[in-house]
């Protein structure tokens, strides 16, 4: 499997990797994952060769084949289906077979099999890039953000496909809860440095969190202990009786080691700014219906209220006229007929993928958002652009410079610098990293108003919205409930059409199968969770226990109580190792529990299709 031992790469003076080991075994899937700008598109490119790197190695064993996702767009073949299947060798009717069941997988009908490949959106055509590579027998695929182009049920589909498939892959995606669906591990690059765990996302930032505070705390008793030898060294190092244990001393004091506090990555630090309105009956669209030049009509007598507070999801298939209606609602077209209704205090922020493409790519990031309200000082623009990471001289950066993630943050600070009490969202998330999704989920949910988005992540569907606008069967339907509602109620008929096939029996049948599955669960995954929660609270008593006795051994050295010192200095360390056996203990029982719990919530996924 393959091996990467103490490598580093640098681009001038920017260091992005520093010694980093990382190996695979058989059948491992890992995620990968990282801020923005970390370096995790730089070593898929050293894996496969592409790149290269300053010192270090990556073994790959002999006959040992590597397959990642094309960018370019080159067709060679007349047809869909021939273009795929040029991949393969062997029986052409099972190729066929294959190529037919992974691109229909991924959104494809069976008429589009004899279009020429050129002919396709370039969505589309990275879905045929997609498809030649899960076709072919690689040792280990590399995915890199597979989500920026797959629609709703695309994903469905392939975290289905990446759940069974036999090798290994490494996954690059934004999408947290895609990545925790189908993983076996998950590594992370951060300071330079890379971390694998066995299990999901959470576990690894629950660890690097623990660690943190780790080394903050030692760092702390550390440098308590110096101050407190060097205070003894500097008043007995004169007298000739205490000589030799001031020597002492300063040989303890050379010894210790040098810490250096933990560098923060830069967060986006912001609040959505709220223009207050008495109005519940925000928007009323009645009988609107759009389409485009010379094309059939996408949105047809389309009728719909929002009022202050929902939370809402448009979701379908991609080019079925989401971000259309979104467009609609925000006045950014005009329908050819019916009438939108707002209230007279409205005050909408939109962010849209149009709007993306429309910054003016000669402006600086401060230039940009001051377009945005003119109003604002340079003080508080200043301030904008600081919540979205760009201090100092970032903020003089054209907008010309700036990568799609850096787009997407300047978008955001032009919406912050309005007040608005409609957002209007249309994949907000795309080109984000996970810890910057996590950031602006969570400023929504606080939000005061009315909130629409545009979103093909699951995970985000299910913890944002209430109210739901399905595109779906050439038909657009609205539904009253959340997500999981939706899916147990309606679902996506069309994802699988397989499991449509398949007839699981009655009801009932369904009712006393997930029953016996969820208290065979709970016998099972009990035991090993009580023996977690006791674990975690453990180590959080300690943990507690440790502040204590490092902000005593503090106040011990400034009154240089060295017998005080010595004992909390015991008592730390007494603490530091229970920690460390807790957590490994935790870290032995948590693979296992999640293994479990993933069996589990297959059965009743299986038993849901």
């Amino acid at each position: 499997m393959i091996q990467i031992h103490n490598l580093s790469k640098s681009f001038g003076p920017q260091v992005i990797f520093e010694d980093i080991s990382l190996s695979m075994s058989s059948g491992e899937k890992l995620g990968l994952v990282g801020r923005n700008g970390s370096g995790k598109s730089t070593l898929f490119s050293m894996i496969c060769g592409e790149q290269g790197y300053d010192k270090g190695s990556i073994i790959r064993p002999k006959n040992y084949n590597i397959g990642v996702l094309p960018q370019y767009l080159k067709f060679t073949h007349d047809t869909l289906l021939q273009e795929c299947t040029s991949v393969l060798y062997g029986e052409k009717e099972f190729d066929e077979f294959r190529a037919q069941k992974i691109l229909m997988g991924l959104g494809f009908t069976e008429e589009d099999f004899a279009r020429n490949p050129m002919h396709f959106s370039g969505g589309f055509q990275l879905r045929i890039n997609l498809t030649k590579l899960l076709l072919q027998d690689f040792n280990l695929i590399l995915l890199d953000e597979p989500s920026n182009y797959l629609d709703i049920t695309s994903l469905r589909w392939l975290k289905d496909f990446l759940r069974n498939y036999k090798g290994e892959f490494i996954l690059i995606t934004h999408d947290r809860s895609f990545m925790d669906s189908v993983i076996t591990h998950v590594a992370g690059i951060n300071r330079k440095k890379i971390k694998k765990v066995q299990g999901n996302t959470e576990k690894l930032y629950e660890q690097w969190n623990l660690e943190d505070e780790i080394h903050e705390k030692t760092m702390i008793n550390v440098e308590a202990k110096r101050k407190n030898l060097e205070q003894f060294v500097n008043r007995f190092k004169a007298q000739a009786n205490k000589a030799t244990q001031a020597k002492s001393k300063m040989k303890q004091i050379a010894r210790l080691p040098i810490m250096e506090k933990m560098t923060n990555e830069r967060l986006l630090s912001f609040s959505f700014n709220y223009y207050p309105t008495n109005s519940k009956d925000f928007l009323a669209a009645k009988d609107l219906c759009f389409h485009y030049p010379e094309s059939p009509c996408i949105i047809k007598d389309f009728n719909y209220q929002i009022f202050n507070g929902d939370r809402i999801a448009i979701i379908g298939k991609n080019g079925k006229g989401k971000s259309t209606l979104l467009n609609l609602l925000g006045g950014i077209l005009n329908g050819q007929s019916g009438m939108l209704k707002k209230a007279t205090d409205l005050r909408v922020g939109h962010f849209g993928q149009t709007n993306i493409l429309n910054l003016t790519l000669t402006n600086t990031i401060i230039e940009e958002i001051q377009s945005s309200n003119g109003d604002l000082s340079n003080k508080e623009i200043r301030s904008i652009c600081g919540a979205m990471a760009f201090e100092g001289d970032l903020a003089e950066k054209k907008i010309s410079v700036l990568s799609g993630g850096e787009k997407s943050r300047v978008l955001l600070g032009k919406i912050l610098a309005l007040k608005t009490n409609l957002l209007l969202l249309d994949e907000p998330t795309n080109h984000l990293d996970i810890e910057s999704i996590e950031i602006i989920m969570n400023q929504l949910e606080s939000y005061e108003g009315a909130v629409v988005m545009v979103s093909h992540n699951e995970g985000i569907l299910r913890s944002f919205a209430n109210r739901l606008v399905i595109f779906q069967n050439n038909d657009i339907n609205c539904f009253e409930g959340d997500y999981d509602y939706f899916l147990d109620k309606i679902g996506w008929p069309d994802e699988d059409n397989e499991k449509n096939i398949k007839k699981k029996g009655s009801r009932q049948q369904s009712k006393q199968r997930r029953s016996e599955i969820i208290k065979e669960r709970s016998k099972v995954l009990k035991p090993l969770k009580d023996r977690i929660d006791f674990l975690e609270n453990e180590i959080s008593k300690l943990e507690k226990d440790l502040k204590f006795y490092n902000d005593d051994i503090i106040k011990a050295s400034e009154t240089s109580d060295a017998q005080k010192i010595k004992n909390l200095s015991i008592h730390i360390d007494i603490a530091h190792k229970k920690i460390e056996k807790n957590f490994n203990e935790l870290t032995e029982i948590m693979p296992e529990y999640e293994t479990l719990e993933k069996k589990y919530q297959s059965l009743l996924e299986e038993d849901d299709g």
